[in-house]
């Protein structure tokens, strides 16, 4: 009886960590010694948010928040993100600037693919797999809301999470004398490009993935999914994403693919995939972001060359206050 206990005991302590095979394949990725620093970093990570500015003004949002006694900590790389310091998530959605749509709920990496994506007033603009809407709606702050912006979801319940969200973050309502064109979509994104060929200017492909920058040691809900055949089955599904987004990109116009995830299969490999298929129609362009960690993406996996150009895309490594994500900023000829 005491042996099954210790049995019982052990599988309930090995459950409750990361994955052995996902250890392993994290320090092939990155390294032993990357990985002793990266595997810091498996938390719960603390609130941050974006300033609404389609609604409201950093500057008076940061103010009325300290008046109200809350320690934010402005990010040195996107002026309208904060952590906040010393009180809870449920506290701050507690107060008006919240409830009002002045202030979103973001994680921190979250928020690097629009300023990558970097959408302008006056162009055409697609985020294929839009829900919950986070990127959507910076992405219509980017533009002010001048152009057109269709936000795409495929799966009904988180479509209509993402229709809350825009009409709570004034995305959906025009603006006086400004032509603005916003379209909420439920549509599978390979299918939904077929009405847009070579249209948008800008399209932001932040695909569904394994999620592995997300998982917190210790809480098996956050990872207790993971297996390398779910990895396979969204590389996939991905790939499919990314060639239809691609027919529905003008000549001259800027993909972004994005996960947030570590698997090779699902980043770099797609983005091989793609360029190898392509040839010179698709150019990789280079990435700056300072203040975020990031290492050199893989350029060759399980006995695999990748195309070289690959190396102009970007891993951000996970800290305790951003998660990791994979990013790839690619333009048309």
């Amino acid at each position: 009886m005491g042996s099954k206990n210790k049995q019982r005991k052990r599988k309930k302590f090995l459950d409750a960590s990361l994955p052995e095979k996902f250890v392993e394949r994290m320090e092939l990725i990155m390294g032993p010694a990357i990985y002793r620093d990266v595997a810091k970093t498996f938390v719960t990570r603390p609130t941050t948010f974006r300033v609404n500015t389609i609604k409201a003004d950093r500057g008076e949002v940061a103010t009325a928040l300290r008046k109200l006694g809350y320690k934010i900590t402005q990010v040195a790389w996107n002026k309208d993100a904060f952590i906040l310091e010393n009180k809870s998530k449920r506290e701050l959605t507690e107060v008006a600037l919240y409830k009002e749509g002045k202030i979103y709920l973001q994680s921190l990496a979250s928020m690097v693919p629009p300023l990558v994506l970097d959408a302008q007033p006056g162009e055409r603009v697609l985020d294929l797999t839009a829900a919950p809407g986070s990127k959507t709606s910076q992405i219509a702050a980017q533009m002010q809301k001048s152009g057109e912006l269709l936000a795409n979801e495929l799966n009904k319940v988180r479509f209509f999470k993402l229709q809350h969200n825009m009409e709570h973050l004034g995305v959906v309502e025009p603006v006086e004398d400004m032509p603005w064109v916003f379209t909420l979509r439920m549509e599978d994104g390979s299918m939904l490009t077929h009405e847009y060929p070579e249209y948008f200017d800008k399209i932001l492909v932040d695909a569904p993935c394994s999620g592995e920058a997300r998982f917190v040691d210790g809480e098996p809900k956050t990872y207790g999914f993971w297996k390398l055949s779910k990895i396979k089955q969204l590389a996939y599904t991905q790939q499919k994403l990314l060639f239809a987004a691609w027919s529905a990109l003008k000549p001259g116009g800027v993909l972004v693919y994005s996960t947030c995830t570590m698997a090779p299969e699902e980043n770099e490999v797609r983005i091989d995939k793609l360029l190898n298929r392509l040839g010179d129609e698709a150019v990789v362009e280079d990435i700056t972001l300072d203040g975020l960690k990031h290492m050199k993406p893989i350029l060759e996996w399980k006995e695999r060359k990748l195309h070289r150009d690959v190396g102009k895309t970007l891993r951000i490594l996970p800290t305790k206050e951003v998660e990791g994500f994979y990013i790839a900023r690619i333009g048309k000829k």
